[in-house]
């Protein structure tokens, strides 16, 4: 099945300590290669996951091609606050709090923590 034939809309939040390990073994490379099968809408990052979108990584530079296929990328604006990284996120993330994802995440069928 290929991505554009995907049955359910989802967004993650990246929440737990293999949140990381998560995106960039599996859920990265499967949506690269348009075989992740659900429709995947939006990212939230939450904790020490926001350090995945620090500019000039590997990692954000992955997932700011994700934003080019039109996935929602967010880093958690306390946690990115608390760890002093406010210019140094990639531009294409935003900064802001669960209410925001969620309003930005209306049609998705389901929320996944990972």
């Amino acid at each position: 099945m290929k991505e554009s034939e995907a049955h359910m809309k989802v967004a993650y939040i990246a929440l737990t300590n293999l949140a990381q390990y998560i995106l960039v073994n599996m859920v990265i490379p499967q949506l690269e290669e348009g075989k992740h099968v659900a429709d995947v809408k939006g990212i939230f990052f939450v904790h020490d996951n926001v350090y995945m979108l620090v500019k000039g990584t590997d990692t954000a530079e992955r997932i700011r091609s994700l934003y080019k296929k039109g996935v929602y990328i967010q880093a958690c604006d306390q946690c990115t606050f608390m760890r002093n990284l406010g210019d140094s996120l990639i531009e294409e993330a935003v900064v802001g709090c669960f209410p925001n994802f969620y309003e930005a995440m209306k049609d998705v069928e389901q929320l996944i923590t990972i």
